[in-house]
């Protein structure tokens, strides 16, 4: 699934192009599933050009869950089940370094572990390396029914802090499994209303203005931290590849300490529908998509 131009959503397409050849250190794999991030829509539009340039025409997506079918001499042998970040994962073949790939999940479907590479290693980075939560800590999670938040609710409660998660009514329910101590509806009452003490850290997940998040600061307790991954506010930060956070996710995952929640699942000729949705603000959680 490509775009000759940066767009809307029509100009998304379905191309037929030549089996990809892995180069040095890549092994070629054979794409079970990928999953749609908010960032995509920014992609697909042009605005993210000056932080990720990339070539036109361009294969979407950035998580890839499946199974190697070339390992080269990587060291990986045909038939390992992988996960991991790359480019252009909306395809039936895509190719990636070794070095970027991890064991998938054992418990789960391997399609379904296509929603951990993106999401998993913001929220981990927010969690562990920026806000370094701590156990009795107050941590708000500004955005807890998307896809990272839900990873970033199970992360903040397995480091032992208290949980205080933001979502709409129609996620509630499953942010509360996912070990929210409290929830917010901001459908329905402000943070400042609802929230009487003050915080150890704020992690902020939604793309708000830069005004937006600022609001938020008051809620800190003295010495708080702030943590963005959206807006250029307190700790900003954009999340990297980092493999043995990615493995440590993994095995939290085969544990049973953190569950993979997709939220949906489409076949690949579905994406532009699902970026549509999610521009009109319909989607929630991780969209996982098929080949």
């Amino acid at each position: 699934m490509r775009i000759h131009r940066y767009g809307d959503a029509a100009e998304i397409r379905a191309d037929d192009i030549p089996l990809p050849v892995p180069g040095p250190g890549e092994v070629l794999i054979r794409v079970a599933a990928t999953s749609f991030n908010p960032s995509d829509v920014g992609l697909r539009r042009g605005l993210l050009r000056e932080i990720l340039p990339m070539e036109l025409p361009l294969t979407l997506g950035g998580d890839v869950a499946g199974t190697v079918v070339e390992p080269g001499g990587t060291g990986l042998a045909a038939g390992d089940r992988v996960i991991g970040r790359v480019h252009g994962a909306t395809a039936d073949y895509v190719t990636a370094d070794a070095a970027t790939l991890v064991a998938a999940p054992r418990t789960i479907p391997l399609a379904h572990a296509a929603a951990i590479p993106v999401a998993g290693l913001t929220a981990w980075q927010a969690v562990f390396e920026h806000a370094d939560v701590r156990p009795g800590q107050r941590v708000l999670i500004n955005g807890a029914g998307g896809g990272v938040g839900g990873f970033a609710v199970q992360l903040a409660r397995h480091a032992g802090a208290h949980v205080i998660a933001t979502a709409s009514a129609r996620s509630a329910d499953l942010v509360r499994r996912q070990g929210a101590d409290e929830v917010v509806d901001y459908t329905a009452t402000t943070l400042q209303d609802a929230i009487d003490e003050p915080v150890d850290a704020i992690l902020h997940l939604v793309p708000t203005s830069a005004a937006t998040a600022g609001s938020l600061l008051p809620l800190l307790a003295k010495g708080g931290i702030f943590v963005s991954a959206t807006v250029p506010i307190g700790v900003h930060f954009v999340a990297r590849n980092d493999t043995r956070h990615l493995a440590a996710l993994v095995d939290l995952v085969d544990a049973g300490t953190v569950r993979v929640d997709v939220a949906g699942s489409h076949p690949f000729t579905d994406l532009a529908s699902v970026h549509r949705e999610a521009e009109a603000g319909r989607t929630r959680g991780k969209i996982i998509l098929t080949t």
